[in-house]
């Protein structure tokens, strides 16, 4: 067994563990949803914060669903011998980075440049918007 398969074998591991650990997590929060779903009888305060709870819950819920699509592109890219090299530099991505985020597709220098091209854009967005907002007040 070469190097390479070694490193993919344990990473598909890793993989599949986490895959498997978040879909449980999934299954068990959707049967306690189900369950708490039934039970009736709130006052208004508690309503609220069910309400707040809810929205968090749904949150968490969608993070985890992004999470085991990323999962499961990983194991695509495994497969097809397209893992651990960057989706932009087809540079090698670091065993270490893989190991602590599995499903990475950007090496971290490539990873970097694209978060601060995201925020020069936000950071543009959000003068361009103060400056219309300025404007429309002194027409």
């Amino acid at each position: 067994m070469t190097d390479v398969t070694k490193r993919h074998a344990k990473l598909r591991l890793i993989l599949t563990t986490r895959r498997r650990q978040i879909q449980t997590d999934l299954d068990g929060r959707i049967r306690k949803d189900r369950a708490d779903g039934s039970k009736q009888g709130f006052d208004e305060l508690e309503h609220s914060e069910a309400d707040t709870q809810g929205d968090i819950t749904l949150a968490l819920v969608q993070m985890k669903v992004e999470t085991l699509a990323r999962i499961d592109a990983a194991l695509v890219r495994v497969d097809t011998d397209q893992y651990g090299s960057c989706a932009e530099c087809e540079c090698e991505i670091s065993e270490r980075r893989l190991q602590a985020l599995p499903f990475a597709v950007r090496c971290q220098s490539c990873e970097e440049h694209l978060e601060q091209e995201q925020a020069y854009a936000r950071t543009q967005t959000r003068h361009n918007t103060s400056l219309s907002v300025f404007s429309e007040l002194r027409s």
